[in-house]
């Protein structure tokens, strides 16, 4: 799907102004789903440098000749629908800056150790009292009280102290068992933006009633913890410590990989009666009426002897022999696909989850992104603005929102206050 920039103002979210201070991953994920929403987000980057991820590469964007540019990969994964304003917040200068754009602002949205925005007189007590109607979200490693609250958090540290690691990865006693293994992306800093967006659309309704905004501590490892939801729970009544499974299921059999005669396809059998189709299609009737094995619970405590006589039933057939199969039969089954076979795949593309979007540096003239799952009937989503060069937008936002004059702009900019860049 190739966008045009749509005219702001039409979404969901449309008359919301959020401020971005945030960096890395988890705030960045959830302002770009206000934005994607319609909010008008102003993202504050540190002049010289801005966010983190632009150097977390490569891959970067290629310019038009084929040399790599600023915008990694990374940064354009979360940044869309953003204008960026380059300030430096180690001046007293740019801290008024900040301050005077949040008088204006609806939400705010930090990530910065706990502590350090009180520092600079930028913290919820200071601005409130400024702006009664801002909701104020900080996302940090560990939340804003605690023992742990001082410390740095990123995402491979969260998903190994809030328990995911343990439970991922071959069986400890598998031969080629490598121990705890993190998931392939940064999921704890994804699903912290989640939460993250959740609060502050809950906030927002909130003000509708009472006024007046409100604080937001979410922090990675409390929203670790709250997704390891089935497991916890599991751990919280039996008492039992869950191990990793490789890529069955602990309560789900059979759930999981199995060896095709060419590849290996996924099984997800939900019940019994989906159990009964896949015997029965397999030519196994007698497995679905074996007292071990005909309910899911007896399923789940023979699974040690079940799935070795299911692995030699589908190595009987390749795996695109078995997904025809199992799919007429209303079995449950698929494949194992790469990346690259994602945005092949024809129902990927119907549903336009590749979109690509004008990019000033691009060599090509845009850029691809990943679109937003959401689908709205009435406000749908919009893909207004490309992942901004850094300080794309200073002079045009404190014009705009601070009514500085061109002259007070050029003397803040020859201060190195802020920075502004033409592309």
């Amino acid at each position: 799907m190739t966008t045009e920039n749509h005219q702001e103002g039409t979404g969901a979210l449309s008359g919301l102004t959020v401020l971005d201070l945030s960096r890395i991953l988890a705030g960045p994920t959830a302002t770009q789903l206000l934005g994607d929403l319609g909010a008008e987000i102003i993202k504050i980057e540190r002049p010289g440098k801005g966010d983190d991820t632009r150097a977390w590469g490569p891959p970067f964007l290629k310019d038009a000749e084929g040399k790599d540019t600023e915008e990694s990969a990374y940064y354009l994964s979360s940044n869309r629908n953003k204008q960026s304003v380059a300030i430096n917040l180690a001046s007293e200068e740019g801290r008024e800056l900040i301050r005077q754009l949040a008088d204006s602002a609806d939400i705010l949205v930090e990530n910065f150790k706990v502590g350090d925005l009180a520092r600079y007189g930028l913290d919820y007590e200071t601005l409130s009292k400024r702006n009664p109607r801002l909701i104020y979200c900080s996302i940090s490693g560990f939340g804003q009280t605690g023992p742990y609250a001082p410390r740095a958090g990123y995402d491979f540290l969260i998903q190994g102290m809030g328990g995911i690691m343990s439970i991922t990865g071959d069986p400890l006693d598998h031969p080629q068992s490598t121990g705890p293994m993190k998931v392939g992306v940064g999921i704890a800093d994804v699903m912290c933006g989640m939460y993250a967006t959740v609060g502050i659309l809950a906030a927002l309704e909130a003000r509708h009633k009472s006024g007046t905004g409100q604080h937001i501590d979410i922090s990675l490892l409390d929203s670790q913890v709250a997704w390891l939801v089935n497991q916890g729970a599991s751990y919280l009544v039996s008492g039992e410590t869950p191990m990793p499974l490789g890529n069955g299921h602990p309560t789900i059999v059979p759930y999981e990989t199995f060896p095709a005669s060419d590849k290996t396809f996924i099984l997800a059998v939900g019940n019994d009666g989906q159990f009964s189709k896949f015997c029965s299609a397999a030519g196994a009737e007698h497995l679905s009426v074996d007292e071990r094995f005909a309910r899911n619970v007896d399923r789940v405590r023979n699974r040690d002897v079940l799935i070795p006589i299911l692995q030699d039933l589908t190595r009987q057939k390749s795996a695109a022999e078995w997904i025809e199969l199992l799919e007429g039969a209303g079995v449950p089954c698929g494949p194992i696909n790469t990346i690259p076979d994602i945005f092949a795949d024809p129902q990927i593309q119907h549903r336009e989850m590749k979109v690509e979007m004008p990019h000033p540096t691009a060599g090509s003239g845009s850029v691809p992104l990943i679109g937003n799952p959401l689908k709205l009937s009435e406000t749908p989503v919009q893909y207004h603005r490309s992942p901004p060069v850094r300080g794309a937008d200073t002079n045009s936002v404190l014009a705009s929102k601070l009514h500085l004059s061109d002259e007070e702009i050029a003397e803040l900019t020859d201060a190195g206050v802020i920075e502004d860049r033409k592309i």
